[in-house]
């Protein structure tokens, strides 16, 4: 399991992460000081970005992964194009109105992970909704790509 800490906007932040004993930081944009402290502290960076000129950015930086962010305003098609021409290697991880209609098209299009907030949770929602949200999600992963 990799705990950690989202939406850090300072590097100083990424300390604050370590001294908990959190191993990850995930951020809402494009901040090369944030990686390269993250990185300095051994911790997992995950920033997000919204251009290309910002993915290229996070990776030459050091980012394990890149948060393609909000996703919803770009969608797949802008994914399927990055994927051309970013490394191979590169993880891109579409967070922000990602849901279970939209698993297989991001997959399809080169996703190698999904975040999903608002699609498994809405506040007031019980233990039981939760439970059937997130199966429904897991079953649209697993049916775009059997176990």
């Amino acid at each position: 399991m990799l705990i950690g800490a989202g939406t850090l906007t300072e590097p100083s932040q990424v300390g604050e992460v370590a001294a908990a004993g959190g191993r990850l930081i995930v951020t809402p944009h494009a901040d090369t000081a944030i990686v390269r402290t993250a990185k300095a502290a051994g911790l997992f960076a995950i920033p997000g970005f919204f251009n290309p000129t910002e993915a290229f950015a996070m990776l030459q930086a050091g980012a394990d992964a890149i948060k393609l962010f909000p996703a919803e305003v770009l969608g797949p098609p802008m994914l399927k194009a990055l994927r051309a021409v970013l490394p191979k290697s590169a993880i891109v991880i579409p967070v922000g109105g990602v849901g279970t209609e939209q698993i297989a098209p991001w997959m399809a299009a080169g996703a190698l992970g999904l975040g999903i907030g608002s699609a498994v949770y809405k506040p007031g929602d019980d233990a039981g909704i939760v439970e059937r949200k997130a199966q429904a999600l897991v079953a649209a992963v697993r049916a775009y790509r059997p176990s």
